[in-house]
């Protein structure tokens, strides 16, 4: 399981042993062939593109396309799982891999790498102790404030992470701000480990008095809390 970048100037959140054991793997298992292999480029590969094989993961695809994507695993060859951005199986369909691996008995070695969801929450200052990503929030807006509130109900006892359509992230916020309690504590961590990150965490009372950075089409996580 090979943690990719979370932006494209990010190598350097790759540890090297990651690069090290990426030299030695011919076959990928990923979302998208083409991210994969602008990765695999950046890290620096020492054999060409051409001869590595990415098998796509198709949502579309029945189990049995993913069960013939491990042969080459059972034949005792090493697969590498690559996600989109970050940890793969973590808020990634790499995890219905995964989890066939393990029915087939195939040794299953997550590597270290960046997490935005383990960042997010490292950084905000919130309750570490007991956490929940939830994905996504219903895109329209009588359902989005009835989430929002029904996470502010559990912030006493948990910390409650969530993402958003990059492009509708400015949407979210005005939502957030204008649902959730004056003291409730609301968190934004965008572009993370890239130059441009940034990570605030204040009372909504306090956003209300602050400049909302312009956040379009950057990635971004929340966390209530």
């Amino acid at each position: 399981m090979i943690p990719t970048t979370l932006g494209d100037e990010a190598l350097h959140t790759i540890p090297p042993y990651v690069v090290e054991k990426i030299q030695h793997i011919e076959t990928y298992i990923a979302e998208r062939a083409k991210t994969a292999r602008r990765f695999l480029k950046a890290a620096g590969i020492g054999k060409p593109l051409s001869t590595i094989t990415v098998h796509e993961l198709d949502k579309h695809n029945p189990i049995n396309y993913i069960s013939e994507y491990l042969e080459a695993a059972l034949s005792g060859d090493d697969i590498g799982l690559l996600s989109e951005a970050g940890c793969p199986g973590v808020a990634d369909p790499g995890a219905e891999v995964v989890a066939l691996a393990h029915r087939k008995g195939i040794e299953v070695v997550p590597l270290v790498g960046p997490s935005s969801i383990l960042l997010a929450l490292m950084a905000s200052g919130m309750n570490g102790q007991s956490f929940t990503f939830h994905g996504y929030l219903p895109p329209k807006t009588p359902e989005r404030v009835r989430a929002l509130r029904k996470l502010e109900q559990a912030a006493p006892r948990t910390t409650s992470i969530f993402i958003e359509t990059p492009y509708r992230n400015q949407q979210m916020i005005e939502t957030a701000l204008k649902t959730l309690r004056p003291q409730t504590r609301f968190c934004i961590a965008a572009d993370l480990t890239l130059d441009t990150e940034y990570i605030v965490t204040k009372t909504v009372a306090d956003w209300a008095k602050t400049k909302i950075p312009n956040l379009h089409k950057r990635p971004a996580i929340f966390l209530i809390g």
